[in-house]
């Protein structure tokens, strides 16, 4: 009867054991799925991010050349 009692808790912890894993199997493929989501996004922000600083120093030097000329004409007034 012992023996019974040992086999079916052994039966019932491999089964809790086996829902356990599989859960965490579900959580890690979740994970993955937002790492993966997380990893896009990160590349679109640095792109952009490289794209922004690329307008920005165009419209700096932009700016410098039109105090350059407005000083240049201030100069010779």
């Amino acid at each position: 009867m012992t023996k019974i009692k040992d086999s079916n808790a052994m039966e019932f912890d491999l089964k809790k054991l086996e829902v356990r894993v599989e859960e965490l199997i579900r959580a890690c493929a979740q994970l993955k799925d937002e790492n993966s989501s997380l990893r896009s996004q990160q590349d679109s922000l640095v792109a952009e991010r490289a794209d922004l600083i690329e307008k920005t120093d165009l419209a700096k030097a932009r700016v410098e050349a039109i105090i350059t000329r407005l000083k240049s004409m201030e100069e010779e007034t």
